[in-house]
């Protein structure tokens, strides 16, 4: 694995359980909204955390965190995934992963080793509009994305889709794919776009309105059983 950012504490990233956050190295898409560009982008990498201090700082923490969120990035790019939360498991931590889908042999492997307790799915558009929402860096991203969907929902573990969205990049339309797309799915989050720093700084975008927002919930709502805002 390699670790590029370790948050101690959250409140926010693991529905339910105070937990830490290891963020890690690398990307399989290049979203422009995506406000992690120190993850993603070579040129502007952060620098390796250490492996050793990730689990001498989890074991110390022991009793007063729940849980480990492990996002990115894609987490999925690392062949050594199954193994690095099998030995976030041996601390007796619960696990959320947090993915985009682009790697769904692994995430199969993952899912049933047993080791993971909440997953959490990007869903960039419709697929059809993947290569300008989240600009893949890969090949045959439609079928993989499905997929992964397939075997999230399948998994019988807890789980959850979530959209960044951003104007001019999503349309209303386009929620009515997506609800076909995760159709009878457990939970989905709206994530409206916050200016901040981002990947692509010359594409101006801006968040839905708050009418736009409640009729993408409205939409949603037909296909998945909880829907909300975040």
């Amino acid at each position: 694995m390699i670790i590029a950012g370790l948050q101690k504490t959250t409140l926010v990233d693991y529905p339910g359980k105070v937990a830490a956050t290891v963020f890690t190295r690398g990307c399989t898409f290049r979203c422009p909204f995506c406000h992690n560009p120190e993850l993603v982008l070579p040129e502007r990498f952060n620098p390796v955390v250490p492996t050793e201090d990730i689990f001498a700082f989890l074991d110390k923490r022991r009793g007063k965190l729940e849980g480990v969120c492990i996002t990115g990035g894609e987490p999925m790019m690392h062949s050594d995934i199954d193994q690095f939360i099998a030995n976030i498991k041996d601390l007796d931590y619960a696990v959320k992963l947090d993915t985009n889908g682009t790697f769904p042999d692994r995430l199969e492997k993952v899912i049933w080793d047993g080791k993971v307790d909440y997953i959490a799915m990007d869903i960039k558009s419709p697929v059809e509009k993947y290569q300008d929402t989240a600009r893949p860096v890969i090949n045959d991203v439609a079928n993989k994305i499905r997929t992964s969907i397939k075997l999230i929902m399948e998994s019988g573990i807890d789980y959850e889709f979530r959209t960044t969205v951003a104007k001019p990049l999503h349309q209303l339309g386009d929620f009515e794919y997506m609800g076909k797309l995760i159709q009878g799915a457990k939970r989905y989050y709206l994530q409206n776009f916050v200016a901040t720093k981002r990947i692509d700084e010359d594409l101006p975008m801006q968040p839905l309105t708050d009418a736009e927002i409640a009729e993408a919930r409205i939409i949603m709502s037909q296909y998945v059983k909880e829907v909300g805002v975040r």
